[in-house]
């Protein structure tokens, strides 16, 4: 088989003179040709036979004597019709016309400037055929240096000239924008690359000519546009126009950014709150996919998207939407069952994964259906489950093409937002439509309701009044039960204040009721005469009676005193600001000092806790605090131990604790401990008032709260939780 033909597309240079390869390799390079060099004329003719040679460029010093023989030879070597340049340094008329008649193409004097060599090189080979006359060497010359720059620039860079209308340089980047060769774009200007028409209706001729007035005036503009790729897709793009300070020229630089992918995504995203915003009003599901699938296929050029739906059934395919597919196509899948095999959409229901197809006719999952699409020129189709909470499938999302292909990793999201979007769509209506059904058949529960509540509400009346009745007289009740409760308090208070004071008075009366009947017998007595020893037994007793009578008088009044202190108010408090790193060391030496065999204490105290707060019923709650312990927890123990602690706690409030290692309270009495008169310790000299004036203290005055931690041998601790500033 003849290998296809590829046009020659090398320039050889024979030469052993030094030459500026690199400017014409460069300028040549523009039109895909390469330029080959060698120093010898055996070297050229094995280049020229070995073929791809499209023009060789000879010098006169290796082409032979005065007939060129060497230019014959590489003409007779090549394949085709070869066209010869020879060059000479040191030209004349005479060595001109031996040259043509030697098969010459042209006569070439050197020096040569490269732009000048290149332009006569593609003129040559017809490159440059139809175009305008070439420019002024110096403006060639300026391509060359500008091409360097623009050559390695990441950017889309194009060169303009105004005076002759048309592209003079650009580099690949502007090739692959405009999907062109750079030798086809040299032929155009940037009207032959715009729609005629631009997006907001302006025509392309008079936008570019105001936009070209203005950077010709000085300005440097920077505006959208749209240009034309060469498969005749839109191509939004940014152009921004500097003119070039060049007095002999009227040259204009390029730069374009093409926006397409950026105005699609800023589409895709206004489509998208579109959408949303049309299934929260709750848009009809045939409009809001309509609207879908006409978003999905402005974002890729050439693709027909289709929405299938799932019956509720889980087996049996619908039509949903597709307005750029032919309806007899879509309806060509109506009740199919998906399976395995049923083409894209019905075999990614089944398998709930995306199903790609690049070729339908050759595909196996297209063999029972490739003869439907194939009358409307389907050949690829991509499809993915319109899934609902990961595990239900709802439909499907698929997008066609008329060529073969695959998805790009651009497509692949893009079919899963659009399948997504779907979803959110497809379930809501869904819900719609079950909601609709629950509310007839709540309707339906409502009629049959309301006819019982309707019963029930006439024997509610009737509750009603017995109700009414009962409460009322439930009223009474309770009225009569706080009135007893009080009473019952009040005599249980009373009970124990004569239960306190009876025995201090009632020992007071019985002595003072003997030293009475002694002092009668001793009166008796006097008139007989009194002995020296009746009288001393006489004021012996005296002393002890009145002992006695002191000391049991003394109990009476401080047991009036508690009492009086069970009603505790701040009215008679002084309040004031103070320090407890000062107020409790004091206190606890004064109770050392008043218990003269006191167990051990320890303080930790956190400096500078300050209160304003009431000091004199903190200091009676501690006290309080302190005489339990001594009475109660450590009574007769030897290695007695009482700790004060007062460290700052949460929301402002002051945490402050006294512990002792004592015998602790057994559980059944922690109820009770704040309880009036209540104590362990009957016939001890405890009153069973400490705990309950300690708790009206701490909750009343000092606006805190009081709590207890202790089991039968590990002690007792009780904390008190003070607000830094005591209520009012």
């Amino acid at each position: 088989m003849t290998p296809p033909f590829r046009p020659p597309h090398t320039i050889l240079i024979a030469t052993s003179s030094a030459y500026d390869l690199a400017a014409l390799q460069q300028l040549l390079s523009r039109y895909s040709f390469q330029v080959q060099a060698v120093s010898k004329g055996d070297n050229a003719l094995q280049a020229v036979a070995a073929g791809g040679i499209a023009l060789v460029l000879l010098d006169v010093a290796l082409a032979g004597s005065a007939g060129f023989e060497l230019c014959r030879r590489l003409a007779a070597a090549s394949v085709g019709a070869l066209p010869v340049f020879l060059l000479s340094a040191a030209p004349s008329d005479e060595e001109g016309e031996r040259a043509l008649a030697a098969g010459a193409s042209a006569y070439v004097a050197l020096p040569l400037r490269p732009a000048e060599l290149a332009r006569r090189v593609l003129h040559q080979l017809g490159v440059l055929a139809d175009t305008p006359p070439p420019p002024d060497p110096r403006l060639a010359e300026l391509v060359v240096n500008y091409h360097a720059m623009l050559a390695s620039s990441p950017d889309i860079v194009l060169l303009f000239d105004l005076e002759q209308n048309r592209l003079i340089d650009l580099n690949r980047n502007a090739c692959r924008l405009f999907g062109r060769d750079e030798t086809e774009l040299l032929q155009c200007n940037l009207l032959d690359l715009c729609p005629q028409v631009q997006p907001d209706g302006r025509g392309s001729a008079a936008a570019l000519a105001a936009q070209v007035a203005q950077v010709q005036a000085g300005d440097i503009r920077m505006f959208e546009i749209s240009f034309l790729h060469s498969s005749g897709r839109r191509l939004d793009c940014e152009m921004r126009m500097v003119a070039l300070d060049k007095a002999e020229h009227q040259l204009m630089h390029v730069r374009i950014i093409d926006i397409s992918s950026r105005k699609r995504a800023e589409a895709l995203r206004l489509g998208q709150n579109t959408l949303l915003e049309m299934i929260a009003r709750g848009a009809p599901l045939a409009a809001t996919l309509d609207k879908l699938i006409r978003l999905i296929e402005a974002q890729s050029d050439g693709v027909l998207c289709s929405v299938l739906l799932l019956d509720e059934d889980g087996v049996s395919m619908r039509a949903g939407a597709g307005p750029s597919l032919p309806p007899a196509y879509l309806h060509a899948f109506e009740g199919l069952a998906i399976g395995p095999t049923v083409g894209s959409c019905g075999t990614a229901m089944y398998c709930k994964h995306t199903v790609v197809v690049a070729d339908i006719e050759h595909d196996p999952l297209w063999a029972p259906y490739a003869a439907v699409a194939a009358p409307y020129g389907l050949r690829a189709c991509w499809s993915t489950p319109i899934m609902f909470e990961r595990d239900q499938v709802l439909g499907s999302f698929a997008m066609y093409y008329r060529e073969v292909r695959s998805p790009s990793a651009e497509e692949r999201r893009l079919i899963h937002a659009a399948s997504h979007l779907a979803g959110i769509a497809i379930a809501g209506t869904r819900r719609e439509q079950e909601l609709l059904r629950h509310r007839e058949h709540l309707e339906e529960l409502v009629a049959a309701r309301t006819a019982e509540l309707r019963q029930a509400k006439d024997e509610a009346e009737r509750a009603n009044a017995e109700l009414s009745a009962a409460l009322a007289k439930l009223g009474s009740t309770r009225d009569e039960l706080v009135r007893r409760g009080k009473l019952a308090a009040l005599g249980t208070l009373v009970a124990g204040v004569a239960h306190e004071l009876n025995t201090p008075i009632g020992n007071s009366l019985m002595m003072a009721t003997t030293i009475s009947e002694r002092t009668r017998v001793l009166r008796a007595g006097l008139a007989g005469g009194l002995r020296r020893s009746a009288l001393e037994s006489y004021l012996a007793q005296a002393s002890e009676a009145d002992e006695v009578v002191v000391r049991n008088l003394r109990r009476a009044a401080d047991l009036v005193a508690s009492f009086k202190r069970i009603a505790v108010d701040s009215a008679g408090s002084q309040r004031r600001r103070f320090r407890l790193d000062q107020l409790l060391p004091e206190l606890l030496q004064e109770l050392r000092s008043a218990h003269p065999g006191a167990p051990r204490l320890e303080l930790d105290i956190e400096p500078g806790l300050e209160l304003d707060s009431y000091p004199g019923p903190l200091e009676q709650a501690v006290g309080n605090l302190f005489e339990n312990s001594m009475l109660h927890g450590l009574a007769g123990r030897a290695d007695g131990l009482i700790t004060l602690r007062a460290h700052a706690g949460t929301d402002g409030e002051i945490a402050l604790s006294l512990a002792d290692n004592g015998a602790g309270i057994a559980a059944e009495h922690l109820a009770r401990i704040y309880d009036p008169f209540f104590t362990t310790r009957l016939g001890s000299g405890g009153s069973g008032l400490g705990l309950y004036i300690t708790h009206n203290i701490v909750t009343g005055v000092l606006g805190g709260r009081i709590e207890v931690d202790s089991a039968p041998g590990r002690g007792s601790r009780f904390t008190l939780h003070l607000p830094a500033n005591a209520p009012r």
